[in-house]
């Protein structure tokens, strides 16, 4: 018996083509994937939605918020076994990793998108659409939260990252790896999440910066962002969670004015811990009040903090988010 797929185009790479004289790649007219899926029925029932058709740098938090809400209508409204979201891959991972923290359910959830678009050689963006349908109709991919689709590979998507300005490769989870692969047999699933998370939330009001901290930093963007009444702030700081000594100024004053400060790595892999006693290490970051995230990075921390900011303004609670595996 087919599953009901529900399939929601957003745009993206996966929706554009490359114009043949200039060899821009953009939007058309009309989504050609939309035409496409409709080839797609010998997969699955499945039920198509296109809430917007924009680039990923495009997309903001009112998009996200509207996907979430877009999914739980429908999985109220209709029988739904799973759902596909194809997507712009510069922002992909942000997306999924909102509706892994906001959606809340056990069947599966899958994102996907392509690196070439729709006529250039050796386009994905098809190929990938129909493994994303092939996970979301499989009954192993349920309960795993959001996952991410592409080249014959799933990840989760608090894991995965984009690591390729180009390469169809691009996504991977540096850390742990994909948790299953995709074959013409079967989906296979080798692995599976041991925590998950859902917080309930109907709206995003607060602010949350970005910073990325390089030799010979000092305070000057932690004072901006205290004079520009910012709500938060996410470093990617240096190695395990270090700081030049010239920004334990600008960290003091945005602890003291009761704003959150999450410290992550800017490295690749690893767990940001406060393990350097010197001015400006670990340690000192952390005694200051600065909170450690377990693992994620700057941008997926970011989305965390925000959502976190949603439900309580409490240091301590904010802090309890962040240690969960």
């Amino acid at each position: 018996m087919k599953k009901n797929i529900l399939v929601i185009h957003t745009g993206g790479t996966i929706s554009m083509y490359e114009d043949g004289e200039t060899g821009a790649v953009k939007p058309g007219e009309e989504n050609p994937l939309s035409a496409q899926t409709k080839g797609l029925s010998n997969l699955a029932n499945l039920i198509v939605k296109e809430p917007f058709n924009l680039p990923s740098p495009h997309i903001t938090m009112t998009e996200m918020l509207k996907l979430k809400e877009l999914i739980i209508n429908e999985t109220k409204e209709n029988t739904i076994d799973g759902v596909v979201i194809t997507h712009g891959t510069d922002t992909l991972e942000e997306t999924a990793y909102f509706l892994d923290l906001t959606t809340g359910l056990e069947l599966p959830i899958v994102v996907t998108g392509a690196m070439r678009s729709s006529n250039e050689i050796g386009s994905d963006g098809l190929y990938n659409l129909i493994t994303s349908i092939r996970v979301a109709a499989c009954e192993e991919a349920k309960g795993k939260g959001v996952l991410v689709v592409l080249n014959d590979e799933i990840h989760t998507a608090k894991n995965v990252t984009k690591t390729h300005t180009s390469n169809l490769s691009t996504f991977q989870s540096p850390q742990f790896g994909p948790i299953g692969i995709i074959s013409k047999p079967g989906i296979f699933f080798h692995n599976a999440p041991t925590h998950k998370e859902y917080y309930p939330i109907d709206s995003i009001t607060k602010n949350v910066a970005l910073l990325k901290a390089h030799a010979g930093m000092d305070s000057l963007l932690f004072k901006a962002i205290l004079d520009l009444n910012y709500d938060g702030l996410v470093i990617e700081a240096l190695g395990q969670g270090n700081l030049p000594p010239a920004t334990v100024e600008g960290i003091k004053l945005l602890i003291e004015a009761n704003i959150p400060t999450i410290i992550v790595s800017r490295c690749f892999n690893g767990i940001a811990q406060d393990i350097y006693g010197y001015e400006g290490g670990g340690k000192q970051l952390k005694e200051l009040g600065a909170i450690f995230s377990n693992g994620l990075n700057g941008q997926k921390a970011r989305i965390k903090l925000l959502i976190a900011l949603s439900q309580t303004n409490n240091m301590k609670e904010i802090e309890e988010m962040f240690h969960k595996i």
